[in-house]
Formats: structure tokens, C-alpha cells, sequence
């Protein structure tokens, strides 16, 4: 009687299921974690579950304020930046309602009367 698992074959798919498993370690490897690797080397982030490698970003970038310095500090200097640009504003909307007055005052002086 002849059966279908002899010694022979079952060798034979012990060694093409290790050599499929091997190759997928490999393939893992070259194609999924290596890249991660040489992307950390380089100093950047990977995401392994998009597999994207990003350069990480400081939040003083984004935020615009320096280093050291709490949101609280930066908002109370931004709005005396804007208390003092407002003032200088409405120094100029003054000046130019008097610059205004004062001229009307000379045309109305140079006129003659009629």
C-alpha cells in the first residue's frame, strides 16, 4: 500500500514551508522594518502603521514663540503688542482729524466773505 505523507514528501513540505517562512522574515524585514530603522537613524519619526516617515517639528515652530516661554507669558506680550498697536492707531487717526480741522479752518480763513 502507497500512502500520499511518505518520510520523502513530508520532508519536502517541512522544507518548502520553512524556506516560505524564511522568505517572509526576510521580506518583513527588508520591507517593512528596515525602513523604519534607517528612518530613525536619520533622526525622524516612522510610523509603522501608515509607514511614513516624517521630520518631527519643534512646537516653537508652530506656536511662534521661543523656547522657555509659557502660553500664558506669550499671550500677555501679544497683547501688549496689540495694546501699543492700537495706540499707535488711534495717535494717527488724531492726528489726522486734526490735520483735517486745521485745514478746513485755513480754507475757511481764505475764502472771502460774502
Amino acid at each position: 500500500m502507497k500512502r500520499f505523507l511518505t518520510f520523502p514528501r513530508l520532508a519536502m513540505i517541512f522544507f518548502a514551508l520553512f524556506g516560505v517562512a524564511v522568505a517572509g522574515v526576510f521580506a518583513v524585514q527588508a520591507y517593512w522594518v528596515a525602513p523604519g530603522e534607517r528612518c530613525e537613524a536619520a533622526g525622524k519619526w516612522y510610523d509603522m502603521e501608515n509607514r511614513i516617515c516624517a521630520q518631527p517639528i519643534s512646537i516653537a515652530q508652530i506656536t511662534g514663540r521661543p523656547n522657555g516661554v509659557s502660553r500664558a507669558q506669550a499671550s500677555d506680550e501679544k497683547n501688549r503688542e496689540l495694546i501699543r498697536i492700537e495706540d499707535e492707531l488711534a495717535a494717527q487717526d488724531r492726528a489726522r482729524a486734526a490735520e483735517i480741522t486745521r485745514q478746513k479752518a485755513a480754507l475757511n480763513a481764505a475764502r472771502p466773505a460774502t
